[in-house]
């Protein structure tokens, strides 16, 4: 499992997703859509017009899950610590 988050600069909904992770020492990626034209245009295709975008993927594209927004239940609910993860 990965977790990805697309960020960009000055977004408080970004760091507190970002800090949520970081004190529960889960493993994650970022991108800065604001550097990658290609992402932003990836995130934009699922609908999402804004940051951040969370997306837990389990490596098949159909059976990825994502939201908008700085969401903890479902951070809770996907997310794992990086001693727990499979």
């Amino acid at each position: 499992m990965t977790i990805t988050v697309y960020t960009k600069p000055n977004c408080q909904p970004c760091r507190a997703t970002k800090r949520w992770l970081d004190n529960r020492s889960v493993n994650y990626q970022t991108v800065d859509v604001t550097t990658s034209p290609a992402d932003l245009a990836a995130i934009k295709a699922l609908g999402y017009e804004g940051v951040p975008v969370v997306i837990v993927s389990n490596g098949d594209a159909e059976t990825d899950l994502h939201w908008h927004g700085f969401i903890p239940d479902l951070l809770a609910k996907y997310a794992y610590p990086k001693d727990v993860a499979a």
